[in-house]
């Protein structure tokens, strides 16, 4: 199973390892990346907050002529395209990879349906999503403010305390002073920092605070990541819809291949032994009256034909939704299906009441080509199904003890497997290391 890399987050690191981290955090790309992006958003930030109060400004006072509300049309694209480059921003330093808000639409009108300049102007308007750009672009500037003013503080003052002792010769060379003054007043007196103490004091102020950096970069960029995750990516609403069309699409895509699937065992299976059949009762009817015998065998052979071809039909109805799972449920029909696999299976089912009939189908579908990867892949001796109620999903756990390696890379089973559960809202977990075991979760939705 592939790992994703994960940088180092202050406070993540095991307990023994604590003390080595903290040292090494001030010196890290991750601190400085953020740094880098602390100090950037300030200009950006005043040139966002210009942009969008001079033009917000000119466009409403535009608004009794006819020239408001292109302004205004053009205020809110520019905050959008200033959007891109802020995300860019956050997507390079920050590391966060915020998704593109969905598109401007306008209502298509004319002849041959295209979209005019006054439409779009009238999408921009009603989007949402171009006032949360305005929101950002007005209060992003007082945090940047802020957040440059500390992250410039704490990085200066943490370096320049931290290596006082390296150049603290500049001052009684050049500038004729004993050390670094610290306070002074009209009367002539003065404190500097210049006796051994005060210089080890000063160089253990500035490891304070450069050990308390990366901490500080974290807290101030955490809310710019907020920020920007919340006002410049896409809207919960069209998330959700795009995440929606997506499952449409799977599910149409699955329904298609069970369909093609299904056709191919038909046409492969049982309906080319029914034929056979058929040609051999019209042959057996032949040789009834010249060769009883050979027409009684050729019957016979039918017989075995039609026994195989009804095993077959019952085999393609289970896969595709047993009757015992109709009936009795989903325990009865996995203790079904376990029966048939190569491999002892231990099933447990503790559920107080039947799920939704397309759940319970899914569930018995997600379990059946589990057993099918563990007979045909695992090289198992044994293997257990799990299956339990927790508030309102339906878990579903299979382990089995084989060589493991299994993944859900693309074009492998389980990543189809995967994609059928998301289709509902459903979780698909595989943990299989190389010698095993395998253990498989599934999170289904109870409704």
């Amino acid at each position: 199973m592939a790992t994703a890399y994960r940088p180092y987050e202050p406070g993540t690191e095991p307990r023994g390892h604590l003390v080595p981290a903290a040292l090494k955090a001030p010196f890290q790309a991750r601190v400085w990346r953020e740094f880098l992006y602390l100090v950037i958003s300030l200009p950006m930030a005043i040139l966002t907050f210009v942009y969008t109060i001079t033009m917000i400004a000119l466009g409403a006072g535009l608004l009794i002529t006819f020239l408001g509300v292109p302004v205004l049309g053009a205020a809110l694209a520019g905050c959008r395209a200033l959007g891109v480059v802020e995300r860019a921003r956050a997507r390079a330093l920050l590391r966060l990879d915020v998704a593109e808000p969905e598109p401007v639409l306008g209502r298509r009108g004319g002849r041959g349906g295209k979209r005019g300049p006054v439409a779009w102007v009238g999408a921009l308007l009603r989007s949402g999503t171009s006032w949360r750009h305005v929101i950002y672009a007005l209060i992003h500037l007082p945090w940047a403010v802020f957040s440059f003013a500390f992250a410039i503080a704490f990085t200066s003052y943490g370096w320049g305390f931290a290596t006082y002792p390296l150049w603290r010769w500049v001052f009684p060379r050049y500038v004729d002073e004993p050390g670094l003054q610290v306070f002074g007043d009209d009367r002539g007196r003065a404190f500097y920092l210049d006796t051994p103490f005060e210089i080890t004091a000063a160089c253990a102020v500035g490891v304070l605070v450069l050990l308390l950096t990366p901490w500080v970069m974290r807290a101030l960029t955490s809310v710019d990541r907020i920020m920007v995750a919340g006002l410049l990516g896409p809207s919960r609403l069209a998330s959700r819809v795009w995440e929606l069309e997506s499952d449409r699409g799977t599910v149409v895509d699955t329904a298609a291949a069970d369909l093609r699937r299904i056709e191919r065992d038909l046409h492969d299976g049982a309906q080319a032994r029914l034929v056979a059949l058929a040609m051999d009762l019209g042959l057996a009817k032949e040789k009834l009256d010249e060769d009883p015998e050979a027409a009684a065998k050729m019957v016979d052979e039918a017989h075995g034909e039609v026994k195989l071809a009804l095993q077959e039909l019952r085999d393609l109805a289970r896969g595709i939704h047993p009757a015992i799972l109709t009936d009795r449920g989903l325990g009865p029909a996995l203790s079904a299906l376990s029966a048939r696999c190569t491999v002892p299976v231990t099933v447990t089912v503790d559920l107080p009441q039947r799920p939704a009939p397309a759940i319970e189908g899914i569930a018995y579908f997600t379990v059946s080509e589990l057993l099918q990867n563990i007979s045909k892949h695992s090289g198992a001796r044994t293997a257990e199904v799990d299956v339990w109620r927790t508030e309102d999903r339906v878990m579903l756990q299979i382990t089995d003890d084989g060589r493991g390696g299994a993944g859900t890379s693309a074009g492998s089973g389980l990543a189809g497997l995967a994609e059928r559960i998301d289709a509902v809202d459903g979780i698909l977990v595989v943990n299989s290391p190389a010698g095993g075991p395998t253990t498989v979760t599934a999170e289904l939705p109870w409704r």
